[in-house]
């Protein structure tokens, strides 16, 4: 990773890969995902795709501090399907991406170490057939204050070129926004320091 407040993504859903193993075929696909919710319904997309399909592995990581993961062989020998995915997606050093290769088997045995092979294969496809993009670490701030402080936030907000994310604009005001995780401790100063002011991580 270049420096410590960004990490590297898929800019979208990659095109459909295919690999042949003796007679089996391995379909690799890799996706942007935020949340572990968004895997399930890829999945099962995947699954209507490919109703005659054998197995559908998958692995995947969000997150950038901190990193959630999980690999599934479904079905094939442990660790022989979703370890090696996962470990595509760890040498293209990309996170908040699920890979899934899907496998027609064809009738000879590849064996453990065909296997491995072959997934590792099906999802390095997938990997290269994307678009990857570096993105910046964001670190989010409720900033709460009276209707009367409103410039003094706003000029700060301003002039630090600060993201909103949401507002909230009433006798008492909320303001969300984000920056990136450099420039986060100095943001929080400022707030911090500013009179009538109250502000948090979020």
């Amino acid at each position: 990773m270049s420096s410590s407040d960004t990490y590297k993504t898929i800019a979208s859903a990659s095109p459909e890969v295919l690999f042949k193993e003796k007679n089996s075929k391995f379909f690799g696909y890799a996706f942007p995902i935020s949340s572990e919710e968004e895997v399930k319904p890829l999945i099962e997309q995947l699954k209507k795709e490919h109703f005659s399909a054998r197995h559908w592995c998958y692995a995947y990581q969000i997150g950038t501090t901190k990193i959630q993961y999980r690999a599934n062989d479904d079905g094939e020998p442990n660790n022989s399907a979703g370890m090696p995915i996962y470990g595509q997606i760890q040498s293209f050093e990309v996170t908040n991406v699920l890979v899934v290769v899907v496998r027609y088997f064809g009738g000879v045995k590849l064996g453990v170490g065909g296997l491995i092979a072959a997934y590792r294969e099906g999802a390095k496809l997938a990997l290269e057939a994307s678009e990857i993009i570096e993105k910046t670490i964001d670190i989010h701030f409720r900033v709460t204050f009276d209707y009367k402080n409103m410039n003094k936030v706003m000029r700060v907000i301003k002039e630090k070129n600060l993201n909103i994310v949401s507002q909230l604009m009433n006798e008492n005001c909320q303001i969300e926004i984000s920056t990136r995780k450099k420039n986060a401790e100095m943001v929080l100063d400022i707030f911090t320091n500013l009179f009538e002011v109250e502000v948090e991580e979020v």
